[in-house]
């Protein structure tokens, strides 16, 4: 079976994992951008990308290509800020990718969910504006109204942070 590894990364952290997990299962790991190859080509397509204002970088480009769904492995791997073990990030994130790809990939698709990290000195001027304009938004809710991804941004917010935890590959690697 021929296997790819495809990702989405603007600062790096979802490239370190794809890095990680190509040296790990020994496939190869491209940036979507440079993937100019048939997608149906493949059998087991592993795609994993950063998050970024609810969508996941590249992944509706990149897997509305596949033609032919029937004999295919689908792994979405995400890569965020917010903790991954929360059911209701987890949800969130799992209802916005299954808005951006076809019906039938989703239903497809086993998804995991990574924590990345984000310097903000690194952040093109867009990023940064949109991240200060999310962050004045939310640090004044009530605790309450405040999700957990709100906390992790008002708890990082203007810092640098590294939350990569390459054994979390490993429920992605036992599924391959």
């Amino acid at each position: 079976m021929s296997s790819i590894i495809i990702y989405g990364s603007n600062y790096g952290t979802t490239k370190q994992y794809a890095e990680e997990l190509s040296k790990r299962i020994n496939i190869k790991a491209i940036p979507f951008k440079k993937f100019n190859q048939p997608i149906d080509d493949y059998n087991n397509i592993i795609y994993l990308g950063g998050l970024y204002a609810g969508g996941v970088l590249g992944m509706s480009k990149t897997l509305k290509k596949i033609n032919n769904i029937s004999n295919k492995k689908i792994i979405i791997a995400t890569v965020g800020l917010a903790d991954p073990n929360n059911e209701v990030n987890k949800n969130n994130i799992k209802n916005n990718i299954k808005s951006q790809i076809p019906k039938e990939v989703f239903e497809k698709a086993k998804i995991f969910y990574l924590r990345g990290g984000i310097d903000y000195s690194k952040l093109n001027f867009a990023h940064r504006t949109m991240m200060k304009m999310l962050y004045n938004k939310v640090k004044n809710l009530p605790k309450e109204k405040q999700t957990a991804e709100d906390r992790a941004m008002i708890e990082t917010y203007n810092k640098k942070v590294n939350f990569i935890d390459f054994s979390s590959l490993d429920k992605i690697i036992n599924e391959i």
